[in-house]
Protein backbone atom coordinates (compact mmCIF):
# COMPACT_ATOMS: atom_id res chain seq x y z
CA UNK A 1 0.00 0.00 0.00
CA UNK A 2 1.14 3.93 -1.16
CA UNK A 3 0.25 6.52 1.23
CA UNK A 4 0.59 9.85 0.29
CA UNK A 5 0.15 13.17 1.94
CA UNK A 6 0.87 16.51 1.87
CA UNK A 7 3.56 18.90 2.88
CA UNK A 8 1.31 20.08 6.22
CA UNK A 9 0.87 16.41 7.55
CA UNK A 10 3.97 15.28 6.92
CA UNK A 11 5.55 15.22 10.00
CA UNK A 12 2.02 13.54 11.65
CA UNK A 13 2.96 10.59 9.48
CA UNK A 14 6.42 10.20 10.38
CA UNK A 15 5.81 10.52 13.93
CA UNK A 16 2.76 7.80 13.53
CA UNK A 17 5.72 5.68 12.61
CA UNK A 18 5.66 5.33 8.69
CA UNK A 19 8.74 6.08 6.87
CA UNK A 20 8.39 5.24 3.57
CA UNK A 21 5.51 7.77 2.07
CA UNK A 22 4.89 10.16 -0.91
CA UNK A 23 4.37 13.62 -0.40
CA UNK A 24 2.72 16.16 -2.82
CA UNK A 25 0.58 19.09 -1.90
CA UNK A 26 -1.72 17.53 -4.28
CA UNK A 27 -1.60 13.99 -3.87
CA UNK A 28 -3.67 12.80 -6.73
CA UNK A 29 -1.13 13.42 -8.86
CA UNK A 30 0.77 10.31 -7.40
CA UNK A 31 0.57 6.69 -7.54
CA UNK A 32 -1.23 5.73 -4.44
CA UNK A 33 -3.59 4.22 -2.26
CA UNK A 34 -4.41 6.19 0.88
CA UNK A 35 -4.01 10.31 0.90
CA UNK A 36 -3.38 11.58 4.28
CA UNK A 37 -4.47 15.02 4.62
CA UNK A 38 -5.81 18.05 6.14
CA UNK A 39 -9.81 17.92 6.83
CA UNK A 40 -10.01 21.11 4.53
CA UNK A 41 -8.14 18.99 1.53
CA UNK A 42 -10.10 16.97 -0.77
CA UNK A 43 -8.90 13.94 -3.33
CA UNK A 44 -9.83 11.28 -5.54
CA UNK A 45 -8.47 8.24 -3.80
CA UNK A 46 -9.03 6.91 -0.60
CA UNK A 47 -7.77 9.53 2.10
CA UNK A 48 -7.79 10.08 6.11
CA UNK A 49 -8.84 13.63 7.03
CA UNK A 50 -6.77 14.70 10.19
CA UNK A 51 -7.28 18.30 12.13
CA UNK A 52 -3.76 19.61 13.56
CA UNK A 53 -4.55 22.75 14.43
CA UNK A 54 -4.56 22.59 18.25
CA UNK A 55 -2.18 21.00 20.12
CA UNK A 56 -4.91 18.17 21.66
CA UNK A 57 -5.75 17.76 17.72
CA UNK A 58 -1.82 17.32 17.39
CA UNK A 59 -1.83 14.83 19.30
CA UNK A 60 -5.41 13.26 18.58
CA UNK A 61 -3.88 13.02 14.73
CA UNK A 62 -0.98 11.55 15.53
CA UNK A 63 -2.86 8.40 17.54
CA UNK A 64 -5.60 7.94 14.42
CA UNK A 65 -2.79 7.83 11.65
CA UNK A 66 -0.59 5.52 14.05
CA UNK A 67 -3.65 3.08 14.31
CA UNK A 68 -5.01 3.26 10.69
CA UNK A 69 -1.10 2.30 9.43
CA UNK A 70 -0.92 -0.24 12.06
CA UNK A 71 -4.54 -1.97 11.16
CA UNK A 72 -3.18 -1.73 7.50
CA UNK A 73 0.17 -3.54 8.45
CA UNK A 74 2.27 -0.56 7.04
CA UNK A 75 4.03 -0.34 10.90
CA UNK A 76 4.41 -3.02 13.41
CA UNK A 77 3.26 -1.22 16.33
CA UNK A 78 1.18 1.56 17.07
CA UNK A 79 1.83 4.32 19.05
CA UNK A 80 1.35 5.14 22.50
CA UNK A 81 0.16 8.20 24.59
CA UNK A 82 3.31 7.88 26.56
CA UNK A 83 5.25 8.03 22.91
CA UNK A 84 2.80 10.76 21.71
CA UNK A 85 3.78 12.82 25.41
CA UNK A 86 8.14 12.64 24.54
CA UNK A 87 7.44 14.17 20.90
CA UNK A 88 6.07 16.91 22.61
CA UNK A 89 8.70 16.56 25.44
CA UNK A 90 11.81 16.38 23.27
CA UNK A 91 11.09 20.42 22.13
CA UNK A 92 11.76 21.38 26.02
CA UNK A 93 15.36 22.19 24.58
CA UNK A 94 14.25 23.72 21.07
CA UNK A 95 15.80 27.16 19.62
CA UNK A 96 12.57 27.92 19.86
CA UNK A 97 10.80 29.24 23.07
CA UNK A 98 8.36 26.78 23.70
CA UNK A 99 5.86 27.52 26.45
CA UNK A 100 2.23 26.81 25.69
CA UNK A 101 2.64 23.10 24.39
CA UNK A 102 4.08 22.25 27.80
CA UNK A 103 0.96 23.73 29.89
CA UNK A 104 -1.10 21.70 32.19
CA UNK A 105 -4.94 21.69 31.23
CA UNK A 106 -5.34 23.66 34.75
CA UNK A 107 -3.16 26.27 33.37
CA UNK A 108 -4.79 25.97 30.20
CA UNK A 109 -7.83 26.48 32.30
CA UNK A 110 -6.79 29.71 33.97
CA UNK A 111 -6.14 31.27 30.36
CA UNK A 112 -9.74 29.93 29.36
CA UNK A 113 -11.03 31.52 31.93
CA UNK A 114 -9.58 35.01 31.85
CA UNK A 115 -10.99 34.86 27.77
CA UNK A 116 -14.51 34.41 28.99
CA UNK A 117 -17.10 36.86 27.52
CA UNK A 118 -14.51 37.92 24.37
CA UNK A 119 -16.12 38.17 21.47
CA UNK A 120 -14.38 37.46 18.82
CA UNK A 121 -15.17 37.27 14.73
CA UNK A 122 -12.46 34.89 12.64
CA UNK A 123 -12.28 34.71 9.40
CA UNK A 124 -10.87 31.03 9.08
CA UNK A 125 -12.40 27.73 10.23
CA UNK A 126 -8.97 26.30 11.29
CA UNK A 127 -8.20 29.67 13.30
CA UNK A 128 -11.77 28.89 14.73
CA UNK A 129 -10.87 26.12 16.31
CA UNK A 130 -7.52 27.76 18.51
CA UNK A 131 -9.85 30.34 19.52
CA UNK A 132 -12.26 28.20 20.68
CA UNK A 133 -9.55 26.36 22.83
CA UNK A 134 -8.47 29.41 24.73
CA UNK A 135 -11.94 30.19 25.76
CA UNK A 136 -13.14 33.20 24.21
CA UNK A 137 -16.91 33.35 22.27
CA UNK A 138 -16.35 32.65 18.49
CA UNK A 139 -19.49 35.17 16.99
CA UNK A 140 -21.90 33.29 14.62
CA UNK A 141 -19.89 34.08 11.20
CA UNK A 142 -18.68 32.00 7.84
CA UNK A 143 -16.31 33.22 5.45
CA UNK A 144 -17.67 33.36 1.72
CA UNK A 145 -15.59 35.38 -1.02
CA UNK A 146 -18.82 36.33 -2.76
CA UNK A 147 -21.04 37.39 0.36
CA UNK A 148 -20.65 40.52 1.81
CA UNK A 149 -23.96 40.12 3.89
CA UNK A 150 -23.80 40.12 7.65
CA UNK A 151 -20.16 42.39 8.19
CA UNK A 152 -21.96 44.53 10.66
CA UNK A 153 -21.74 42.43 13.50
CA UNK A 154 -20.64 43.20 17.39
CA UNK A 155 -17.11 41.96 18.64
CA UNK A 156 -14.35 42.75 20.41
CA UNK A 157 -12.03 41.39 18.20
CA UNK A 158 -11.06 40.29 14.53
CA UNK A 159 -8.66 37.30 13.80
CA UNK A 160 -7.99 36.37 10.53
CA UNK A 161 -5.13 34.74 8.83
CA UNK A 162 -2.77 36.53 6.54
CA UNK A 163 -3.51 35.09 3.33
CA UNK A 164 -7.10 36.44 3.49
CA UNK A 165 -5.43 39.86 4.54
CA UNK A 166 -6.76 41.49 0.93
CA UNK A 167 -10.27 40.34 1.43
CA UNK A 168 -10.38 41.37 4.70
CA UNK A 169 -9.51 44.58 3.60
CA UNK A 170 -12.67 45.11 1.38
CA UNK A 171 -15.43 44.10 3.97
CA UNK A 172 -13.37 45.34 7.44
CA UNK A 173 -11.94 49.01 8.77
CA UNK A 174 -9.04 47.80 10.25
CA UNK A 175 -8.18 50.66 11.66
CA UNK A 176 -11.34 50.91 13.65
CA UNK A 177 -11.39 51.57 17.86
CA UNK A 178 -13.93 49.27 18.05
CA UNK A 179 -12.02 46.05 17.88
CA UNK A 180 -8.91 44.60 17.83
CA UNK A 181 -7.15 43.45 14.90
CA UNK A 182 -4.90 40.14 14.97
CA UNK A 183 -3.63 38.76 12.20
CA UNK A 184 -1.94 35.25 11.89
CA UNK A 185 0.74 33.98 9.80
CA UNK A 186 -0.02 30.88 7.82
CA UNK A 187 1.22 28.46 4.96
CA UNK A 188 4.75 29.32 4.07
CA UNK A 189 5.02 32.12 6.15
CA UNK A 190 5.33 29.48 9.03
CA UNK A 191 7.30 26.69 10.41
CA UNK A 192 5.24 23.46 8.41
CA UNK A 193 6.12 21.25 12.04
CA UNK A 194 2.97 21.15 13.89
CA UNK A 195 3.80 21.88 17.24
CA UNK A 196 5.95 25.05 16.65
CA UNK A 197 3.18 26.59 13.89
CA UNK A 198 0.67 26.06 16.88
CA UNK A 199 3.00 27.24 19.74
CA UNK A 200 3.01 30.67 16.98
CA UNK A 201 -0.67 30.63 17.03
CA UNK A 202 -1.18 30.55 20.34
CA UNK A 203 1.28 32.64 21.50
CA UNK A 204 -0.37 35.44 19.49
CA UNK A 205 -3.59 34.97 20.59
CA UNK A 206 -3.24 34.57 24.45
CA UNK A 207 -1.03 37.79 24.25
CA UNK A 208 -3.28 39.89 21.88
CA UNK A 209 -6.50 38.73 23.30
Amino acid sequence: MIVVTTPMCRQIVEWAGLNEFKVNRFPDEEEGDLAILLSESKVKMDSLAIKINTFSQIKESIKIVSDILFEKDLIEKAIGDEEIEAIFENYANADECIKYAFLSEEEFNNIRESNKGKTVKVYSEFLKDLVCDIGADVIDFKYDKGDYTNLAMDFDYLVYPDYLEEEVLKREDLDSDEFKVIKILSHNNISKDPILKAESRYSILINEL
